[in-house]
């Protein structure tokens, strides 16, 4: 998979990346505006070029508070980020090219009040998701939040998804409907966070073949 031309497909209008993406937006923009006054901890994995968290940050009233680290394997991608950053002056947004699913990538910012992990869950098998979703109580704080993506072909994991953070003491806060055609969930963490277990792989990124479904 060309993950730097994938991108492309947010570019066309009305499609269901397009809408997706703009759900994201409306979901991290909602964070932002609830959040306590104060410093903000952002991390977001596989950012691909960031197109979700830095363009609403860039107009952002709180975009001053927020530190964030965006971590994402393609250079290409990682590049697109920086450049964005930069011309927005984002000072305090960082980007990492590197394995986002290396959990000590994040060690020196967790745990963090916003988790971003879109694009992710419909690239990975089952037991990859609810292993990462097992470690989000080690990446969020207490009252934080993580937005996800899933795609709701089938098999349908999103009510499964749910639930999975539910045992790790998650509250659903709100996901997308079915018959829109894409998954949103935002769910915030109301147990205590974990020390990180270092040396951790989250996930592996596998083929569409082998998923036999799309991301």
């Amino acid at each position: 998979m060309d993950w730097n031309s994938w991108h492309d497909r947010y570019d066309v209008a009305d499609s269901w990346m397009a809408r997706r993406l703009e759900t994201v937006r409306t979901q991290i923009r909602a964070v932002l505006d609830a959040a306590p006054a104060g410093p903000l901890s952002v991390i977001s994995l596989c950012a691909g070029d960031g197109r979700g968290l830095l363009h609403v940050l860039a107009g952002h009233p709180r975009r001053t508070d927020v530190r964030a680290r965006l971590v994402e394997l393609d250079a290409r991608n990682a590049d697109a980020a920086s450049l964005t950053a930069r011309r927005a002056g984002l000072e305090q947004v960082e980007v990492v090219t590197g394995d986002a699913a290396l959990i000590d990538r994040y060690q020196d910012r967790v745990p963090a009040d916003l988790v971003l992990i879109c694009g992710v869950f419909g690239n990975i098998t089952d037991h990859d998701i609810e292993r990462t979703i097992g470690a989000c109580n080690q990446l969020c704080r207490t009252g934080g939040t993580v937005i996800w993506t899933r795609h709701r072909g089938a098999p349908d994991r999103v009510p499964l998804i749910c639930d999975w953070f539910g045992a790790q003491d998650f509250e659903l806060r709100w996901v997308s409907e079915p018959s829109v055609g894409y998954g949103v969930g935002v769910h915030r963490f109301m147990g205590t966070p974990q020390p990180v277990r270092g040396g951790r792989r989250l996930f592996r990124f596998v083929g569409d073949d082998d998923l036999g479904r799309r991301t």
